[in-house]
């Protein structure tokens, strides 16, 4: 390491007088990391830069004594709130309440139809799942996506604060209309885990989209047009839709990788 001469800190100290940017950027890289010039400086330093250095911080000195206590901007509620849920959900949630609203009393309006509450549950979360993790809803993904707290864990996270919502939601209108329980939240926890599965690969987005629109045109739709429930949605088929969510739901860990990636949100 090459250290300035004494003359050259000298004139360093009396305002880089008769130096060039290059010298006074290389020396001021070096003083950076040495201490020992770092006192040189100080040993040459003119009365007028010591006067100025006293009198700067005094005043800041002052200031710190007189200046508030700085207020703390993350409240612990405010990072609760970004881990679990986004502001952004809270439509779709209201939207997905208010559908199995409408499902309840079009069953007791006509009792001959199917009972839309099974025919909703497994794709009532899709649309909160879909937001909780979507460059497109999310103004703050990208932001999101790059800290050391995303990624799947995050999407569990928001996953659960959609569930909670949404369980209950089912839970009071499957009581309201008599309708199976297990037939209401099985198929309801066997979408979510398949969207987040699927979400892996074509984004949570897409996935809960492509879930929604099969079931639509396999299940939902064809139910309502017989006005008989799909077996699928029959009580024998309650083993299955257990088993199919335990399976997908030991699968969703492994998917942890791909949500590390920024293309994971659609």
């Amino acid at each position: 390491m090459t250290h300035p001469t004494t003359m050259i800190l000298a004139r360093y100290a009396d305002g880089g007088r008769g130096l060039d940017d290059a010298a006074l950027w290389s020396i001021e890289v070096h003083l950076d990391a040495c201490a020992n010039c770092r006192e040189q400086l100080a040993a040459n330093a003119t009365p007028a830069t010591t006067d100025l250095l006293d009198r700067v911080a005094v005043s800041l000195d002052q200031a710190i004594e007189t200046s508030p206590p700085p207020v703390r901007q993350r409240t612990q509620a405010v990072a609760v709130h970004r881990r679990w849920l986004a502001w952004t959900l809270l439509p779709w949630l209201a939207v997905t309440v208010a559908v199995l609203g409408c499902g309840v009393f079009l069953n007791s309006a006509e009792p001959s139809l199917p009972s839309l509450v099974l025919l909703l549950a497994p794709v009532a979360p899709l649309p909160g799942v879909a937001a909780s993790w979507s460059r497109r809803i999310d103004p703050a993904w990208e932001q999101i996506a790059t800290t050391p707290a995303a990624g799947l864990a995050m999407v569990l996270r928001r996953t659960l604060a959609v569930l909670v919502v949404v369980l209950l939601a089912l839970l009071v209108a499957g009581v309201s209309t008599g309708t199976s329980l297990a037939l209401t939240l099985l198929p309801c926890l066997v979408f979510t885990a398949a969207t987040l599965a699927l979400g892996a690969c074509i984004g949570v987005r897409r996935a809960a989209i492509t879930l929604a629109a099969a079931w639509s045109a396999a299940v939902l739709l064809p139910s309502v047009a017989a006005q008989s429930l799909s077996p699928v949605l029959q009580p024998g088929s309650t083993v299955v839709w257990a088993v199919t969510s335990v399976a997908l739901a030991a699968i969703t860990p492994l998917t942890a990788p791909h949500f590390r990636r920024l293309t994971s949100g659609n």
